[in-house]
């Protein structure tokens, strides 16, 4: 049975998402990272990273908030959560002993920056002689750590812990699909009311309803419908335009299944209109250029000959990205990534979604997600595309040509 097949909650009559497996090994995963490393400590401020290594779950979507959450992972194993409500951790987190859980750290002020160093120094006293990697920080983090701090040397953490995060395990990929599911339903929900007359943000308030009602966390942005000439140049947002009859309809969401994000876009025609013969023509080369990539994401490739694969439907130099408990984390599919390939390896996860647009005819998205395996590309987004769009359908594509 493919995991996409599995249901949400625990039951005992097979095997779903291992939660106490999947913190195992996330955080053996970056032990492992740190261990073969130059780093004595890595300071994570990014509440993706937080979640990642300690299962520390926050109430806000995937920004980079500063001050509500904090881990110090040490080369020897030792972790410790800094987090708001930091009584409520000790209560609901057996497992993390309650001397690995503390008060957050106050970083957005300089004073607040001053007591955490404090507080790092008392636990760890060799800190102020080590070498510390931080995954993010701003100028007064790093002046106030290097003030208490003295004789560390503080570096750039992030690289080591995205290494860490780059191969899934079985666990954090069912997540990715339950996501991915979830997202689906969404852009279902959306997708019923499209029709002459409705706005922008009320196609999109389907999908957000939806997806929370199937317990999505968040969304992986604030989700973009764009509509008729938003299309071409593409417009990244949801707006109150109403939709018109025979307009092109953009359609990029994503939902959030504990900590891991999903993310599908496709490209519709809004009420029962025949698309235009350059429409059509758009919309075939970005869905060819999406099963092209996908064909090349296998083991030995790299993300470059993945680009390469999509030739030039590429929308601002980026064809896509990885995605695990932050939207957009490595492999990335750029211009620059030819300065540093990087290798496919089973494991590794990706959203690909290329772009063929004209302004004053319309522009075109389509979007899958996948895993490479021994074997492959594993597709595992489901969902179809727009006949009326679609001139000839891939060898890769299992959907289109059922509906």
């Amino acid at each position: 049975m493919s995991e996409i097949d599995f249901g949400m909650m625990a039951v005992d009559w097979e095997e779903r998402v291992d939660f106490v497996r999947l913190r195992r090994e996330r955080l053996e995963k970056a032990r492992a990272a740190i261990a073969g490393s130059e780093l004595d400590f890595v300071i994570s401020l990014r509440l993706e990273d937080v979640r990642y290594l300690t299962a520390f779950r926050h109430h806000l979507g995937p920004v980079v908030a500063l001050g509500w959450a904090a881990t110090v992972l040490a080369k020897d194993g030792e972790i410790v959560l800094y987090a708001m409500d930091d009584d409520y951790a000790r209560e609901r987190m057996p497992w993390l002993d309650h001397s690995q859980i503390d008060d957050r750290p106050n970083v957005r002020e300089t004073a607040g920056v001053t007591e955490w160093a404090q507080r790092l120094k008392k636990r760890w006293p060799a800190i102020t002689s080590a070498r510390v990697g931080i995954d993010v920080m701003t100028p007064t983090i790093y002046e106030g750590l290097k003030a208490e701090l003295s004789g560390a040397e503080i570096v750039d953490g992030y690289p080591t812990l995205l290494q860490a995060k780059m191969i899934k395990t079985r666990d954090e990929i069912m997540c990715l699909k339950i996501a991915t599911s979830i997202t689906e339903a969404g852009h279902q929900a959306a997708l019923d009311i499209l029709k002459p007359g409705v706005r922008e943000c009320e196609v999109l308030a389907a999908a957000w309803q939806k997806m929370t009602a199937l317990g999505s966390e968040w969304t992986q942005c604030s989700n973009i419908v764009a509509s008729g000439p938003y299309t071409a140049p593409y417009r990244r947002l949801t707006s109150d335009r109403i939709i018109r009859r025979g307009d092109l309809v953009i359609m990029d969401i994503g939902g959030c299944y504990n900590g891991y994000w999903g993310d599908l876009t496709r490209t519709w025609v809004c009420g029962d209109v025949s698309p235009t013969d350059r429409q059509i023509e758009l919309h075939q080369k970005a869905y060819d250029a999406l099963f092209d990539a996908c064909a090349a994401a296998k083991p030995g490739n790299t993300n470059v000959d993945v680009f390469q694969a999509a030739g030039d439907a590429v929308l601002g130099n980026s064809l896509g990205h990885g995605a695990g408990v932050s939207p957009w984390e490595p492999p990335y599919f750029s211009a620059q990534s030819a300065a540093h390939p990087t290798e496919l390896e089973p494991g590794m996860v990706m959203n690909l979604e290329p772009y063929a647009g004209e302004p004053g005819v319309g522009g075109f998205r389509v979007e899958n997600n996948l895993v490479v395996t021994a074997d492959g590309p594993e597709i595992y987004t489901t969902f179809p595309f727009e006949k009326r769009l679609v001139d000839k359908v891939h060898p890769l594509d299992r959907t289109t040509a059922r509906t």
